[in-house]
């Protein structure tokens, strides 16, 4: 919305004693900084209505799973879940008041944001009301996931102008690339589920799961913004993929309503996230790194979401073929859990992991 008062300067030229004060409008570090700021009021602002209103709905909140930590059943019982409908309430109104409404790339990462939502929020649905935590059947939901990131990787590759936009940049080479052709859609569909999913098992804790989405979002707000600049990206050399930079200021959304939706998740959390916000989050940073061409760059930045994931994944194998279990308990998290640790110590210790993964990710920007 914000964007088109510097169409209006060039429309209408009596306006032009505005076009510049307004012209700070074309930055996008500008417009960045404002869906920071507006996402973390909104969610502020309007947060506890939003908390209140799910509570009042729920009754009983969020089921907890009774073969999960003990601990859970006592200190989680009746706190609320879809939460994310909080993020994602302030991540769509900055979003629309502060990015360029005429970018694809802004509305195929939202609409991918929005679909892994609803997605998560039938799950969360079905959970409350049959207070059971079995919501959707596992297959179906992915086949949902699959085919909306299908539909978006197929858009992506049709916005490239060149073969870079069925190609896979390997990290630390300047000019190491593989041509999927066609099979990138599958490949990126593939990064862009995986992403939702790996997001959905982090969230199993208070807090441990929107600060290492609002640091990864960070990372892939700087790498969207150098890659959608032709200078910058020439530099560095890695991919130029026009328009991308756009993905920034969606970036700043996230980060800044994450930072309201922390303030009410903090522990002892006042509400979930839910799959609602974490599927939804997982598919939005998937579907960024694939628009800008660092896929690979996001198992780096993303290490944490792959660890948790990996977990449960090794978790099952192992049961499956010998019977017994690596872990304690999977995910990861809950693993240290029944080692001893705190809550508090593992989420922070968690988030300080996501940190240094992050600065080695954003390092592979530099080092080709």
């Amino acid at each position: 919305m914000f964007y088109w008062l510097i169409e209006l300067t060039n429309t209408f030229p009596s306006l032009g004693m505005f076009k510049a004060p307004l012209n700070v409008f074309r930055y996008i570090t500008f417009r960045t900084g404002g869906a920071v700021v507006t996402g973390a009021l909104f969610v502020f602002l309007f947060g506890p209505w939003i908390i209140d209103h799910l509570r009042l709905r729920q009754g009983k909140g969020q089921p907890i799973r009774t073969d999960g930590p003990q601990s859970h059943i006592v200190s989680k019982k009746g706190t609320p879940t879809m939460g994310g409908l909080m993020i994602l309430s302030g991540l769509v109104v900055s979003t629309v008041l502060w990015a360029n409404p005429l970018n694809p790339y802004v509305w195929i990462v939202l609409a991918v944001t929005l679909g892994f939502g609803f997605v998560g929020f039938y799950d969360d649905y079905l959970k409350v009301t049959k207070q059971s935590h079995s919501g959707f059947a596992g297959r179906a939901r992915l086949a949902l996931e699959g085919v909306i990131a299908l539909v978006a990787c197929y858009a992506l590759v049709r916005l490239g102008h060149d073969a870079t936009a069925t190609s896979l940049a390997i990290p630390f080479f300047k000019e190491m690339v593989l041509n999927l052709g066609w099979f990138f859609v599958i490949f990126g569909a593939f990064v862009i589920v995986g992403a939702g999913n790996a997001v959905n098992l982090t969230d199993g804790l208070d807090g441990l799961a929107i600060v290492p989405v609002m640091i990864a979002a960070a990372s892939f707000g700087l790498i969207a913004y150098l890659a959608g600049n032709l200078v910058f990206s020439d530099y560095l050399q890695i991919h130029y993929v026009a328009g991308t930079g756009e993905l920034a200021v969606l970036c700043g959304a996230v980060l800044g309503a994450g930072l309201g939706f922390l303030w009410f998740n903090a522990p002892p959390a006042s509400i979930f996230m839910g799959d609602t916000g974490s599927l939804a989050l997982g598919g939005m940073l998937g579907s960024i790194a694939v628009a800008v061409k660092h896929e690979i760059v996001l198992a780096v930045i993303g290490g944490l979401f792959v660890l948790e994931a990996v977990s449960v994944i090794v978790q099952v194998v192992s049961f499956k073929l010998t019977g017994k279990r690596v872990f304690k308990m999977a995910p990861i998290h809950h693993h240290f859990e029944q080692l001893g640790w705190t809550e508090p110590q593992i989420v922070i210790r968690f988030w300080i992991i996501s940190v240094m993964l992050a600065l080695a990710g954003l390092a592979t920007l530099k080092l080709r």
